[in-house]
């Protein structure tokens, strides 16, 4: 049953309404959009090429896919590949060579969230864009490295979509006040200073989402002449959180690195920032927790070993209390971590004996190494010649070999100057001192034998 009543025009949200139509009219992404630019100039001579545009939400993939299809004069068509699959993939096709038939007129095929689309349905696009039936243009707000596969890749041009900045934003809200025929204009409402700050900030880089906010805020007053709306009113329409944190995509994965980035580079306020994001987007910060027993061990290691102590409190903590009591826990092991002495000294040595391990193959145990518990066993040698530390010297059996013999005298364990580790280095120096001595006298005893 048809709602609109006759006459009337159907209902368009504020951001179709003020879709650009000209390229002039597109706010943001000058880096790709501005005269002299290769993809401005392609649109501007309706010269198409296969296409993916890679952004958050709301920077201009859907408006850019229309504006390509106008300045071409081509018929466009737009799938979802949220609720699309090869049966429509193939319907577009043949509307495409209709069209093509009976207007001569291309096709652009444009594919909304085409990262969702399987291997088999990507692949499915492929002939119809290698023989020109369509001129494929997808969008993405994940990395199309990872995404999309390497055929479909080889055949598209990737165009990256920056968030809209604070001032563009400013300006779209401008002309969603001033358009009378398309955005608010007609009602005559005005924001204050601080509403259209406190709008553009929540609003994230998300043009889309401002011009919904900004409808909602005109429907919120739509009883009231000219109003005139305050950070008061913005504040309430904002009770729940709109910050951007994709807990699955790109965000998510830069923002975790900008975190383990600022810990390792011991900077405690970047660190307390990033926490503090991810926390305000809504990661679990249990999932935090065990990245920050990840950082303790891979960046800090023997230099501080009670910074792995204190991830693993912060993390039981967290279970403990949950949220928000326990966030002050992991920003509390964040901040440690950012000051403590920095080694990846075991990170480093564990990937070099894992190497060696998948290069050497499986070598045999030492004898003197094997326990002997069977008098056979004790027969063939297992544990001959073996040394017990705790009888030695210093609880140090000098010059003793403890790897395969394939891999003798082997070092992966490279302490640095910094922390705990420095006495480490100190007592492993005076450990190889020892061996080397150990050496001499047996050299000297072979020589006067």
């Amino acid at each position: 049953m048809n709602d609109v009543r006759k006459g009337q025009q159907p209902y368009r949200p504020l951001a179709d309404r003020l879709r650009p139509s000209r390229l002039e009219d597109v706010i943001g992404q000058t880096h790709i959009l501005s005269p002299g630019k290769p993809l401005w100039e392609a649109i501007r001579q309706g010269h198409l090429h296969s296409m993916v545009f890679w952004g958050t939400p709301g920077t201009g993939k859907t408006t850019l896919a229309r504006l390509i299809a106008s300045y071409a004069d081509a018929h466009f068509i737009a799938l979802s590949a949220v609720m699309s699959g090869v049966k429509d993939i193939r319907a577009a096709v043949d509307e495409a060579h209709r069209v093509q038939a009976l207007e001569g007129r291309q096709t652009v095929l444009f594919v909304d969230e085409v990262h969702r689309f399987n291997k088999s349905q990507q692949d499915a696009l492929l002939p119809h864009i290698e023989d020109g039936t369509c001129i494929f243009v997808g969008a993405t707000t994940e990395n199309p490295s990872f995404e999309l596969n390497n055929a479909l890749l080889s055949r598209a041009r990737v165009y990256t979509l920056k968030p809209i900045s604070d001032q563009d934003l400013e300006q779209l809200v401008t002309r969603a006040l001033d358009d009378a025929a398309a955005g608010l204009g007609e009602r005559r409402m005005s924001l204050t200073d601080g509403a259209r700050e406190r709008l553009v900030q929540a609003a994230d880089g998300d043009a889309r989402r401002l011009l919904n906010l900004l409808e909602i805020v005109s429907d919120m007053t739509g009883d009231q002449d000219a109003p005139n709306v305050d950070e008061a009113l913005i504040k309430e329409l904002l009770s729940t959180n709109l910050r951007r944190f994709d807990k699955g995509g790109e965000a998510f994965y830069d923002q975790i690195s900008a975190l383990h980035k600022s810990v390792r580079g011991s900077s405690p306020d970047a660190s307390l920032y990033w926490l503090a994001r991810m926390l305000d987007g809504g990661c679990d910060p249990l999932y935090i927790a065990r990245r920050v027993v990840r950082m303790a061990s891979e960046d800090i290691g023997n230099a501080d070993p009670r910074a792995l102590t204190l991830a693993l409190e912060a993390w039981d903590v967290v279970t403990r209390l949950g949220s928000p009591e326990g966030e002050l826990a992991l920003a509390q092991v964040v901040a440690y971590l950012a000051c403590a002495a920095k080694s990846n000294a075991v990170y480093m040595a564990f990937k070099a004996a894992q190497k060696d391990v998948r290069e050497s193959g499986s070598l045999e145990v030492p004898l003197h190494l094997r326990n002997a518990p069977t008098k056979l066993m004790k027969e063939l040698g297992y544990g001959h010649s073996y040394r017990y530390a705790h009888d030695e010297p210093e609880a140090y059996a000098a010059g003793e070999q403890y790897f395969p013999d394939k891999l003798r005298n082997r070092r992966y364990y490279a302490p640095v100057n910094r922390g705990l580790e420095i006495r480490i280095a100190e007592k492993l120096a005076h450990l190889r001192e020892l061996d080397r001595a150990h050496v001499r006298t047996h050299a000297d005893s072979d020589t006067a034998s």
